[in-house]
């Protein structure tokens, strides 16, 4: 796949959330094929450290940071930040699509799924905001998630964060723009990453799903990547407080 290379990319601060496998792995790809300086935080240390020393020393730096520990996280992006010298972009890639049936789910599975699939994208976005400030602007991209369009079945704390996501991209934007901060969501469709393969596997599955695709081709890690680098790239300079779905158009 040929994609665009943003020159204001490159020399970018970038942290990116979840880097280590799927989406948030090309997403750390392409901002390095961007030339842009990149950290990206995970729990998965294997996978993680195996796309740093493939990217090469000095390309993507790998923190391992849990990111339902608030208090931890906010001191690894200000040390992320100090190290940089500032930030420019944050990407709230970070998500687990864990199935789950209604009459299972407790009070404390409900806050242990909001958790991950949701507060953290604020706690990143105001732990990042004094370096975005004092950088003179930026870019926040929240990764939302077709699923919750299509009420997708046994996803109900899932798609109930990804739907809260797409408000906190509007708030954020409403609230961050005096300070030329950016602020959208890039939604996902199905993409083609070895978890999703996992639970996509039958051949069924994907004719099915592609059948409800105007574009009768999966969607790949990297088609969400470019999307990603456009919106974090001056291009998208008046681009903010919106949805931009990449989906092939599944409905």
């Amino acid at each position: 796949m040929s994609s665009a290379i943003y020159p204001s990319l490159a020399g970018k601060r970038v942290l990116v959330t979840g880097g280590g496998s799927g989406i948030g792995s090309a997403i750390v790809e392409d901002f390095v094929r961007q030339q842009a300086r990149v950290w990206f935080i995970d729990i998965i240390e294997d996978e993680s450290r195996t796309l740093a020393q493939r990217l090469g020393a000095g390309q993507a730096q790998f923190r391992h940071c849990d990111l339902t520990d608030i208090q931890a996280l906010s001191a690894c992006i200000r040390d992320i930040a100090a190290q940089a010298g500032g930030l420019d972009i944050l990407v709230n890639n970070a998500a687990n699509d864990e199935r789950h049936r209604i009459e299972d789910i407790t009070p404390a599975y409900w806050d242990q799924r909001i958790a991950v699939n949701l507060r953290h994208l604020l706690f990143c976005s105001q732990a990042a905001l004094p370096a975005l400030k004092a950088a003179g602007g930026g870019a926040i991209i929240n990764l939302g998630s077709i699923s919750w369009h299509l009420a997708l079945p046994e996803l109900v704390l899932y798609e109930t964060a990804k739907a809260g996501i797409e408000g906190m991209t509007r708030a954020l934007a409403r609230d961050l723009g005096r300070h030329d901060i950016r602020v959208n969501c890039v939604v996902p469709g199905a993409v083609r990453t070895p978890r999703q393969m996992r639970l996509w596997h039958k051949p069924e599955e994907e004719a099915r799903m592609l059948e409800q695709q105007c574009l009768k081709q999966r969607v790949d890690p990297e088609h969400v990547a470019a999307m990603v680098s456009f919106l974090a790239s001056d291009d998208a300079r008046m681009c903010t407080a919106h949805n931009y779905f990449v989906d092939a158009g599944w409905r």
